[in-house]
């Protein structure tokens, strides 16, 4: 069985952060993500689709500190539907993503076309620092982001030289 959800989109609104009964931080958040398509009779249609996020513990605080309206994001989570009663009595339904994953793609403040790639923002950006540069060694050099890193073989054929396997 499968439940997984993966999505790029724009928050239409600041995070909303709570706290649970156990003082565990909650952050919810609205994301619109858009496709466009041609109907049969060659117009365009944009469709935009908006998308519940509810994210927990130090990603929601973070969520909370470095995001605002606007903001361009990818998620990682999966599908949960939550039973709940409505001021009249009667159960409703609703269906979050429950992230397990949130990654900043922009600095705040930084507008479109700005990407940024750590998943929990950049702690400097809002306090208007720099980080202390680290001790660059040849090989840090070469390769300044840890998403470069060669992560060895791809298939293990490659390591083993198994290139000349009939099947």
């Amino acid at each position: 069985m499968l439940n997984r959800v993966t999505l790029i989109g724009r928050l239409g609104q600041d995070p909303e952060l709570r706290y649970g009964a156990n003082g565990t931080p909650v952050v919810t958040l609205r994301i619109a993500t858009n496709e466009g398509y041609t109907d049969k009779d060659g117009n365009k249609v944009d469709r935009t689709e908006w998308h519940s996020v509810v994210a927990f513990q130090r990603q929601a605080e973070n969520c909370a500190n470095y995001l605002t309206k606007g903001s361009l994001i990818y998620v990682e989570g999966s599908l949960q539907t939550r039973q709940w009663q409505d001021q009249q009595g009667q159960t409703r339904y609703t269906t979050d993503i429950r992230a397990s994953r949130i990654q900043f793609l922009e600095r705040k403040g930084g507008g479109q076309g700005q990407p940024y790639n750590d998943d929990m923002g950049d702690p400097y950006a809002a306090q208007g620092k720099q980080p202390k540069p680290k001790a660059q060694t040849a090989k840090s050099a070469q390769k300044p982001y840890p998403q470069d890193e060669d992560l060895g073989p791809a298939f293990p054929s490659e390591a083993s030289n198994m290139d000349d396997v009939p099947f």
